[in-house]
């Protein structure tokens, strides 16, 4: 049952495999599985059926290994294969009548035999053991004589064998199989494999001693060749005489005779043509020109007669012959308008030649030279043709025409240009250069803007190659120096502008930006105040964008750690640098110091850097403040209070880290963080300005002038806290108390302030415990001016005038007590006025 099952398979296999139902791999693998089970159903005595049919499944198993690529697996099949022929043949000997049976049974099984033996050569061969393969196939050799019919496929398996090593460069093994190739190939004409493969053989043979050791294996590699153009006249074999002729340096007189067996035979033009170059590449200009010159009486009907010419003018190029090349093609031009056109094909290569030589002279800077090779190109279009390699031809002559300062010339070239191709990156390329000769400067900018746009389209296609993004930035980059190599400041800018937004390429974008940036700052040092607007938001975009390619990803290996830190720190001191330059404009000197903070997150964090984050974040937040207190609308001040909170907490992080580098005892961060941010909290009406000034009652050794800004913020509108005022004002008054020198100046404003806050003008009907405080200030100032000569006479005239005043109100009221208490006050004060003493007495 399992070998019934095991040959169904392998019928099923063949019949899908022939429907194209599995492939060969899959057929390899069903027929490894069925003859598997067929040799593990094998008896004790098999039938001579039996074994036939192993030796059938597993000779093809091996073979579809073999030909799969793993021919390591069909040794095993291969193996058994041989056994079974083995016990077969013992079976037939057993079975026989006679010599004659023997006979019979013997050529029988030869086949199989020779079958067996050709595959294992291949799976040998296959896995590299050339030694193996050889006794293989010596063996199959020996069998020749008796299987005449097999010599055929030996001689092409030996072939093969040949090829293979070749392609791998073993030659010496190479060289082997190919000479077994061809002796078993002549062993009998009757099964022989035909001249025209044998031929072939000899060719490959001539080929490997020629690439293996011209010098040492000549004579065997002209043999070979020699005897296979005997066997059988092929183009391959003339040609690769005269190949191996060349390389061994041999003489003109044996090469012509090599070259003269050309021409008793049929040759194609190309095959003429490729020995004709072959002979000229290699120094044999003679024979090679005598023979080019006897090829056109062979082809003179044919229509790529073109070709010979061609080849001649190529020759003479490169033998830098150029009189006698142009000469040539001057034939070639007469020959188009008098019905001799050359075949569109040999036309373009005509173009490519001339363009060619036109290119070496360019280089050269001998532009006359290239604008002649550029004319004949020319020659071959009609007028009024439309053509992108016409168009391609005229602006290289405007280039040509514009090193020779022929700008009329080079303009008509530009227009042939436009009219052929108008939408060319490169024609408009063309037409910028031009309007940068003539110094036409909205010309120019007008044509960097049209370049810029079609840079911005990759797609588009020029001379059938791709316009790609690099072409766009190559073209903007050279615009840009053209224009600063001819000081046209204005164009160089545009262009810069357009290359900043298409450069990948990190180091090239930086490179613009910083161009742009000295550039456009030296522009706007020569301008008005009222032009400056509009140029220094430029270097605002500049920088920005400087940030923005700065903060993205690096992918580029050429572009380290180490360049990106210099850029920044670059860009960040020109920021900084604009920030001061620019203090006469609030906001440009805000963004420009917010920009330099930002670039500086890209650099080390050293403590030069953290001291110009931090400056530049609390000069942030001061202009922020100060556009603030401008008339602005409420929500344009919410929106810059906002602003200046956000920095001053930026700040704060960085100065936490700052102060740890040293000792900065005498900085005064600590205290315009406290102000800046009380000015913003108290505008923005925050609640959680209570909070924060409870940290700030607690310091020891905030000082005096501290706490009069504080008061006075806190009554500055929108702010109104008076309580906090007060408190600030007290603190400020015992700080001046405690003086060892009491600065009577400061003490008497800072009571001024507090008597103002707490006694208001015009009000009468105070709290008893309101009056008492403010008797209590003036007390304090009583004490003072009574022991202090230097206490202004303004301040205690006002002291006395508002005692008065208070003591007149209560008067008002009936209160004629308090009234007296305070009128005597301010009497008390009349004592220390001086020259004002008689007027108020």
């Amino acid at each position: 049952q399992v070998e019934e099952c095991a040959i169904s398979l392998w019928n099923w296999a063949v019949t899908k495999h022939m429907g194209s139902v599995v492939n060969d791999e899959q057929r390899a693998k069903l027929r490894f599985v069925a003859c598997r089970l067929v040799c593990l159903c094998e008896g004790s005595d098999p039938s001579e059926g039996t074994i036939r049919r192993q030796i059938l499944m597993c000779m093809k198993t091996g073979k579809g290994w073999i030909d799969n690529g793993k021919a390591d697996l069909a040794d095993g099949f291969l193996e058994i294969a041989m056994t079974s022929i083995e016990k077969l043949y013992a079976k037939l000997l057993k079975g026989s009548d006679g010599e004659a049976d023997t006979h019979v049974h013997k050529a029988d099984v030869e086949k199989n035999l020779f079958k067996v033996l050709s595959y294992q050569a291949e799976s040998v061969f296959a896995q590299g053991d050339f030694q193996k393969a050889v006794i293989c196939v010596q063996r199959c050799k020996d069998m020749l004589m008796k299987l005449p019919k097999e010599m055929c496929y030996l001689s092409i398996l030996c072939y093969n064998f040949g090829v293979e090593t070749y392609e791998w460069k073993k030659y010496e093994q190479s060289s082997f199989w190919l000479s077994q190739s061809y002796d078993i190939g002549k062993m009998d004409k009757k099964y022989s494999v035909g001249k025209e493969m044998q031929a072939k053989v000899l060719r490959l043979l001539a080929t490997v001693y020629f690439e293996w050791d011209c010098n040492l294996y000549l004579d065997k590699a002209l043999k070979a060749i020699s005897l296979a153009n005997q066997v059988n006249l092929h183009p391959a074999g003339f040609y690769l005489k005269v190949k191996i002729l060349l390389k061994s340096e041999a003489s003109d007189e044996d090469i012509n005779s090599a070259v003269a067996e050309f021409l008793h035979h049929e040759m194609s033009l190309d095959f003429c043509l490729n020995t004709a170059k072959l002979l000229l590449e290699h120094g044999r200009e003679s024979i090679g020109l005598d023979f080019l010159k006897s090829v056109p009486e062979r082809f003179e009907s044919s229509p790529d007669l073109g070709k010979i010419t061609l080849l001649h003018i190529e020759f003479l190029l490169q033998n830098r012959r150029e009189l006698l090349a142009k000469q040539k093609v001057e034939e070639i031009i007469i020959g188009h308008y008098t019905g001799k056109q050359l075949l569109p094909e040999a036309l373009n290569q005509l173009h490519i030649i001339l363009w060619d030589r036109a290119a070496k002279h360019y280089e050269a800077k001998s532009y006359s030279e290239a604008l002649h090779w550029y004319n004949y190109s020319v020659s071959f279009y009609t007028p009024g043709q439309i053509d992108q390699n016409l168009a391609k031809l005229q602006r290289n002559m405007a280039s040509c025409y514009l090193h020779l300062k022929q700008v009329d010339k080079a303009r008509e070239a530009v227009k042939e240009a436009e009219r052929c191709d108008p939408n060319s990156i490169f024609t408009k390329f063309s037409v910028y250069k031009i309007a940068v000769m003539e110094k036409d400067t909205d010309k120019a900018v007008q044509a960097v803007i049209e370049i810029g746009k079609l840079a911005e389209k990759p797609s588009q296609h020029e001379d059938k190659l791709k316009v790609d993004e690099n072409t766009g930035t190559n073209i903007l980059s050279l615009a840009a120096q053209i224009a600063l190599e001819n000081e046209q400041q204005v164009v160089a800018i545009k262009a810069l502008e357009y290359l900043s937004e298409h450069l990948q390429d990190c180091r090239q974008l930086f490179a613009a930006l910083k161009c742009l940036v000295r550039l456009m700052l030296s522009k706007v040092m020569a301008e008005d105040e009222e032009k400056r607007h509009e140029d220094i938001n430029s270097i605002l975009t500049y920088l920005t964008l400087a940030h923005k390619r700065l903060a993205e990803s690096f992918t580029e290996e050429k572009f380290t750690g180490d360049m990106k830190i210099l850029e920044a720190h670059w860009f960040r001191k020109v920021a900084w640098n604009l920030a001061v330059q620019f203090r006469g404009c609030p906001e440009k000197m805000r963004d420009f110091f917010l920009l330099s903070f930002k670039l500086s997150q890209f650099c080390p964090s050293d403590k030069a850097v953290l001291i110009a984050q931090k400056t530049c974040l609390l000069m942030a937040a001061a202009v922020d403040l100060e556009m603030g207190r401008q008339q602005v609308t409420p929500s344009e001040q919410t929106e810059l209070l906002t602003q200046a909170l956000q920095h001053l907490q930026a700040c704060k992080e960085v100065w936490k880290i700052l102060k740890l580098t040293g000792d900065f005892g005498k900085d005064p961060t600590d205290t315009l963080l406290l102000l800046y941010e009380f000015e913003a909290r108290s505008k923005l009406n925050d609640p959680t300005l209570h909070s924060l000034m409870e940290s700030v009652w607690e310091q020891p050794q905030i000082e005096v002038k501290t706490l009069e800004i504080i008061a006075s913020l806190a009554m500055e509108s929108p702010a109104r806290y008076p309580v906090l005022c007060k408190k600030a004002l007290k603190s400020a008054l015992n700080l001046h108390r405690k003086q060892t020198v009491i600065d009577a100046v400061k003490l008497s404003k800072c009571l001024h302030s507090l008597i103002n806050l707490s006694l208001p003008t015009g009000l009468t009907d105070l709290d008893d415990s309101v009056l008492q405080e403010v008797w209590n200030y003036f007390e304090d100032a009583l004490s003072v001016v009574g022991s202090i000569d230097a206490y202004p006479e303004m301040e205690i005239l006002w002291l006395m005038t508002r005692a008065w005043n208070t003591g007149i109100f209560q008067y008002t009221v009936g209160k004629y007590k308090e009234a007296e208490q305070w009128c005597g006050l301010g009497m008390r004060f009349l004592n220390h006025l001086g020259s004002l003493k008689k007027s108020y007495e």
